[in-house]
């Protein structure tokens, strides 16, 4: 599997980005995908996710309210609305897929097995 996310940019506090992550390869079906983010020198950290076939959608509690996942079955494509957009949001954003995620073990990048090229989210207050 290839992920491809894109969207990343500059922006003002309060604004809003939508990041996507496109895959190729093979099909999501019976895949769970998340989404991480992570600034120079921190761990990467979990910002939500989606279970490919249930549609079940996960978020950290940061970004609940803020953030919405939405998926593209035809397109393959995981999107991240990002509104309200705050100078702590800045970070390169990834996103990851694996096929043997339980529910309890999404928030660990470690059971992902495959990442996208992050994207850089740079918000200004």
């Amino acid at each position: 599997v290839q992920l491809q996310a894109s969207g990343g940019g500059l922006v003002q506090a309060g604004d809003s980005l939508r990041l996507s992550c496109a895959a190729s390869g093979r099909t999501l079906s019976g895949y769970t995908m998340g989404w991480f983010r992570q600034v120079e020198g921190k761990e990467r950290e979990y910002v939500g996710g989606i279970r490919w076939n249930s549609s079940t959608i996960y978020y950290a509690d940061s970004v609940k309210g803020r953030f919405t996942i939405s998926k593209d079955n035809t397109k393959n494509t995981v999107y991240l609305q990002m509104n309200s957009l705050k100078p702590e949001d800045t970070a390169v954003y990834y996103c990851g897929v694996g096929n043997r995620i339980i529910a309890g073990q999404v928030l660990a990048p470690s059971v992902y097995d495959y990442w996208g090229r992050g994207t850089l989210v740079t918000v200004s207050s």
